[in-house]
């Protein structure tokens, strides 16, 4: 039998327990600062699985994305039980854009949903985990932290063939379907932060222009519609020709011609995304392959002033890093990047997309560029005439009357003045008063035209023919060749 004596006294027990609990401090911060976190959590999960009972429930993992592309269940789940939030659901977000209807309903971090299928009941966990990349592999450039994004379906085991079958496709379908009835136009632009690498962020398309309100030649409208609704019909056209299913458009003429209006108004059309992809902020063909594997179909890329948006360096170039080693062409946007993914075999990686570049001086491209398969079509966006002067009058002063004050006359002055419609509607803004607006304008055209006159003029010495392959051609001559591509307005290099 113990004696009493035989007990450590309480002052002997507490220094006993002081001194393991010093000891497993210090064991466990040599354990983080010698240990790197993605051991560390893999040992975790390891001794939990030894000791966690045997389940009956299977838990499906779906991430936000597949390798480098997205993952199409991970985005319809979202889409399907953000209409499916129950009282048991404790942590959620909620916006509401200023045009939006409705509030939308996102997830935070470890939400739970329940659902049922054909009395087999299901629950969805979203687990949305920041975490800093410690393994090479996973590390970009600066070290940033990388954000993980999944649902969890958890369920009885028994039922895994259904879930997989049918309670899968069914959600699949009815994402689809939601999608469709409430299509709203998304404009994702480039992002970056101390919490994660670039990718895209969003914000709802609002611009209102439209076919209708776009002033452009009638006769020019008409054959970018067509072209787009035969890009949109041919899937089966594509696929038998071993083509990429996708389309290319240069849009090229003087600024304030309406390229950008031009964009919204091919998205509104098609309720297609648009992606806005600014090169100054890529670094190197890895990150822009993976920001372009990243769109979804149905989209539409915009490459804007691609002529200036980056200096994209020649092949015989030699290029070091930091510590004078040879660095390798994926270590930098070159053009043959771009054009890997434009028509390469990166190419194939998506459908229904539409590549749209823009430039102020097409002749500055390189020739590499200009082919069919990447700019199939070359739209020229020139200055305002008389037919488009209508829309845009119509459009802004709601005048369509060619004997109204003013408006003959100011039709008239348009046709030589060589303005963009950015400057005529400037004019138009002037003023509530269309009487107002239409004699600022005519007043502009007339001062237009006498400048672009006395340029001319300067130009214009004797002798001062050009001459080509022994015939002379006079500067009327050049102004009607001008002409006659101003009423084109368009080179199709494909004919599809």
């Amino acid at each position: 039998m113990m004696s009493l004596s035989s007990v450590p006294s309480a002052a002997t027990m507490f220094q006993a327990y002081a001194s393991i609990s010093t000891a497993i401090t210090m064991f466990k911060t040599m354990i983080h600062q010698l240990v790197p976190q993605q051991v560390q959590l893999y040992i975790e999960a390891k001794i939990r699985s030894y000791f966690r009972p045997n389940s009956s429930n299977v838990t499906l993992v779906i991430e936000e994305r597949d390798g480098m592309g997205i993952n199409d269940v991970f985005t319809c789940a979202e889409i399907y039980l953000s209409a499916r939030i129950s009282p048991e659901f404790q942590r959620f977000k909620i916006t509401k854009r200023p045009k939006d209807t409705c509030i939308n309903v996102k997830f935070g971090n470890c939400g739970k949903i329940t659902d049922s299928f054909e009395e087999i009941e299901l629950v969805w966990k979203f687990v949305n985990e920041t975490e800093k990349s410690i393994l090479r592999f996973q590390a970009d450039d600066e070290g940033n932290f990388s954000e993980k994004r999944s649902f969890e379906l958890s369920f009885s085991k028994e039922h895994k063939d259904r879930i997989l079958n049918c309670y899968i496709p069914f959600v699949l379908h009815t994402a689809k379907t939601m999608r469709d009835e409430k299509k709203i136009i998304q404009l994702h632009s480039l992002s970056s932060n101390c919490y994660s690498s670039m990718n895209w962020d969003s914000v709802n398309l609002e611009h209102p222009s439209t076919f209708e309100t776009l002033a452009l030649e009638p006769a020019l409208k008409k054959i970018i519609i067509q072209d787009l609704d035969r890009f949109l019909r041919r899937k089966e056209f594509y696929s038998r020709v071993g083509k990429a299913w996708k389309r290319g458009y240069l849009l090229y003429g003087p600024p304030g011609t309406g390229k950008s209006s031009l964009i919204a108004a091919i998205a509104n059309y098609l309720k297609f995304d648009i992606y806005d992809l600014e090169f100054s902020n890529i670094k190197r063909n890895a990150d822009l392959r993976r920001l372009l594997l990243s769109t979804k179909n149905k989209s539409i890329l915009v490459i804007e002033d691609i002529d200036c948006s980056v200096t994209m360096p020649e092949r015989s170039e030699t290029r070091t890093n930091y510590n004078g080693r040879s660095r390798d062409r994926d270590q930098e946007i070159t053009l043959g990047g771009l054009l890997n993914f434009i028509d390469g075999l990166w190419s194939s990686c998506g459908d229904e997309r539409i590549v749209i570049f823009t430039t102020n001086n097409k002749e500055k491209l390189d020739p590499a560029l200009l082919r069919p398969g990447r700019m199939d079509m070359h739209i020229h966006m020139s200055y305002l005439t008389s037919e488009s002067f209508t829309v845009l009058a119509n459009n802004y002063l709601e005048i369509s009357d060619p004997l109204y004050n003013n408006f003959k006359e100011a039709q008239e002055l348009i046709e030589g003045a060589q303005v963009s419609p950015a400057e005529v509607a400037e004019q138009f803004m002037k003023s509530e008063d269309p009487d107002v607006c239409l004699q600022s304008l005519v007043k502009f055209l007339k001062r237009k035209r006498i400048s672009f006159n006395e340029e001319m003029e300067k130009q214009e010495e004797p002798n001062n023919n050009i001459t080509n392959g022994g015939a002379n051609t006079t500067h009327d001559d050049k102004q009607h060749q001008l002409k006659r591509i101003k009423a084109l307005g368009i080179h199709n290099s494909l004919h599809s």
